[in-house]
């Protein structure tokens, strides 16, 4: 089952549960696939759907860090739900342990030593963990591992 015909399930499960919180959220998460498939042109594919539910899930991550800074408690608790509700929707995240792993085999594949290589590395890298990793954890590890 595609995401979006999971998210008009859950849709329909939330409109009869009267979850407001939850339906807010996955209405959401379908309007932005569908504005993106609008943009397309063509029916998005399994892989496209999860690039904008990470997307939307790394905007809520750094709304939250804003929020929490600013001691907006009443909206970071808010963005916590819907974090909660987003996370449904991604494929399982890495560990550190098997990010680490993954870096420093592209790192021996693209035969980086230095900093410099860093964009090669992460160019090459970014695929593997597409949707599966933090991009800020794996940016963090590259430059430990180079450093």
């Amino acid at each position: 089952m595609s995401v979006l015909a999971q998210l008009t399930e859950d849709m329909k499960t939330a409109m009869k549960a009267k979850d407001k919180e939850t339906l807010s959220t996955v209405r959401m998460l379908k309007s932005a696939i569908q504005n993106e498939q609008i943009n397309a042109g063509h029916d998005l594919n399994d892989e496209e759907e999860l690039t904008i539910i990470a997307r939307e899930m790394k905007q809520r991550r750094d709304s939250m860090a804003e929020f929490k800074a600013a001691g907006r408690e009443d909206l970071v608790a808010q963005l916590e739900a819907e974090i909660a509700v987003v996370t449904k929707y991604m494929p399982a995240q890495m560990s550190e342990a098997e990010i680490k792993q993954i870096v420093a085999d592209t790192i021996a594949e693209v035969g980086a030593t230095s900093k410099a290589d860093f964009g090669k590395v992460m160019g090459a890298l970014m695929p593997k963990v597409k949707g599966k990793a933090d991009g800020k954890i794996v940016n963090e590890t590259v430059k430990a591992l180079l450093g």
